[in-house]
């Protein structure tokens, strides 16, 4: 039974922590294998963002959605502003800008750290255009993700092209507005396998100072291998003031996609801790924003991202609960057992009940899945949306 401190150390974090969801997560998407057809996907952006309106409806967590650009403001489709009063209609807003700059045919030997000086400057000509439109939806956020590197020994001047990279970030910074940040992630493989241009947070660490005093590093939980300690990256990052927030997933080996928490809930809570302790220690809050990065083939795309959010809830919840002073003290007396243990004491609290009761100050269900299964917006947009999937896959077969 937790205590009522208890209880407000919760509901202090949940009044703290949005999420924003990714307007691709409820597209149909796949791997390179394939994909597999859900009735209920979205195929507009309107779409899009009515199912994440759903989200936020019966959440309260999520009010902004990530976009990306080539796809969800197609030249002669939609403009910014219709795409911000779908927005507003759908109870959302637009959040974080996403370019991209791996999809297009020119850039099969990379974007900014391409050879061709043409190929470079239509890369930075899409970046340029990405932080007008967030100047356009005001949101804060720029987020790059680069596909570049090289799949075989020799083909690339590894060199050559990290300046090319410092020379396109840098001009992209000079484009921003002073409250704009660019945030910069990084990847250790795939698309490329033999080397990534910014494969590390390293990398993604020197890429941001070279660009400019608002560039940050942007970390994505799935992009580490297996072994590696994400909440000591994330403790660094904080130290140095360098830390920009999170893209939620989960991984098996070093790859994303996979639900947040689905195979090691402890390490989310682990991180949330380092961000916690941070705060404690310094008396402020850490600026960060928290994204989810997850497109499923086989969940249900909307519940899914309910999952998501919901778990993010409880494992932050969880992280408010370690005693941090009693924690810094046994760190400095070296008591390794006392240590340890307030972390697992506070992830093995039951931290539901506290959350439902904060959801019902903010008049939400106590169980946002039950909620939004209950009230047929599935059976809704499959009858919507389902023939326009169905005639869809019989074109493809």
């Amino acid at each position: 039974m937790l205590s009522s401190s208890q209880e407000q150390k919760i509901w202090n974090a949940l009044n703290g922590f949005n999420i924003e969801i990714p307007s691709w997560g409820f597209a149909n998407t796949g791997t390179r294998f394939g994909k597999f057809v859900q009735l209920t996907a979205a195929t507009t952006i309107d779409e899009k963002l009515s199912d994440a309106g759903e989200v936020h409806k019966y959440t309260g967590c999520c009010p902004s959605v990530a976009v990306h650009v080539l796809w969800d403001f197609a030249k002669g489709k939609q403009s910014v502003a219709e795409v911000n009063e779908a927005a507003a209609r759908h109870g959302v807003r637009v959040g974080a800008i996403n370019p991209n700059v791996f999809q297009d045919q020119i850039y099969k030997h990379g974007s900014l750290g391409n050879p061709d000086p043409e190929i470079r400057a239509a890369a930075l000509g899409h970046l340029l255009d990405s932080v007008e439109i967030a100047k356009q939806t005001g949101s804060r956020d720029i987020s790059l993700w680069f596909g570049d590197g090289s799949n075989f020994p020799g083909t690339a001047n590894i060199r050559h092209r990290k300046q090319w990279f410092i020379e396109g970030l840098k001009e992209t910074h000079a484009h921003m507005t002073p409250n704009q940040r660019l945030l910069v992630e990084y990847k250790p493989f795939e698309p490329t396998f033999y080397h990534t241009d910014i494969a590390d947070w390293g990398m993604a660490l020197l890429m941001a100072r070279a660009s400019g005093p608002q560039a940050r590093v942007l970390v994505d939980t799935g992009h580490h291998y297996q072994a590696q300690n994400i909440e000591q990256i994330v403790a660094w990052l904080l130290s140095e003031n360098m830390l920009a927030g999170f893209h939620f997933n989960d991984r098996r080996y070093a790859d994303d996609d996979l639900t947040l928490g689905s195979i090691d809930p402890y390490q989310v809570f682990r991180i949330f801790n380092e961000i916690a302790l941070f705060e404690f220690e310094t008396g402020k809050r850490a600026d960060l924003a928290y994204m989810i990065d997850q497109s499923h083939n086989l969940k249900n795309k909307v519940e899914e991202m309910i999952q998501t959010a919901t778990t993010a809830q409880e494992l932050m919840a969880k992280a408010s609960l370690v005693d941090h002073e009693s924690l810094l003290e046994h760190q400095r007396k070296c008591n390794l057992i006392d240590a340890e243990e307030c972390l697992k004491s506070a992830f093995a609290e039951d931290v539901r009940p506290a959350i439902e009761q904060w959801r019902k100050s903010k008049g939400l269900d106590i169980n946002p899945m039950r909620a939004f299964r209950e009230s047929g917006y599935l059976t809704r947009t499959a009858a919507e949306r389902g023939e326009r999937h169905r005639n869809a896959v019989s074109s493809y077969a």
